[in-house]
């Protein structure tokens, strides 16, 4: 065998080796592990661009307020899948979720207002103040990771 196919068939071994090492799939009724974490990466859709118009100091105030309001539209969703036991994998919660339900909807609530803060203070042309909002959401979402997420 030539080196070359020797390189194909090693890279090849590896890519299925890998393969194997994904995340295990929700194969729960209902998948509300797969559910949630769908919710959130549809969240940080909306999120995430926003921050980085903020980094860049070019924000477009149209498309801004846009992805402010599909985070808003978005920010309700994932917590109705996080029923009681659902602490299995590919799930990164921690136990904290269910045994302290009170403190996680507090982390909750703070989110939703300051997502709801973020949009209402949004006005036609870009002011500093949307940073300091973006920063008030980004901030209750570490915080609430801090807490209630396996690292």
């Amino acid at each position: 065998m030539s080196k070359q196919g020797k390189l194909a068939l090693i890279a090849g071994l590896l890519l299925v080796g890998l393969s194997g090492c994904g995340e295990p799939e929700d194969t729960r009724p209902g998948q509300p592990v797969a559910h949630r974490r769908a919710a959130f990466k549809q969240i940080i859709k909306s999120f995430e661009p926003m921050g980085v118009m903020l980094r860049d100091g070019q924000v477009d105030a149209a498309r801004f307020r846009k992805l402010a309001a599909d985070l808003a539209r978005d920010a309700e969703t994932p917590w109705s899948h996080f029923p009681a036991d659902t602490l299995y994998p590919p799930s990164r919660a921690t136990a904290e979720i269910w045994s302290d339900p009170a403190g996680f909807a507090e982390e909750k609530d703070v989110f939703l207002k300051r997502v709801a803060a973020l949009q209402a203070g949004l006005g036609e042309k870009y002011e500093p103040s949307w940073k300091l909002a973006y920063d008030q959401v980004h901030d209750s979402c570490r915080s609430c990771h801090k807490r209630f997420k396996a690292k």
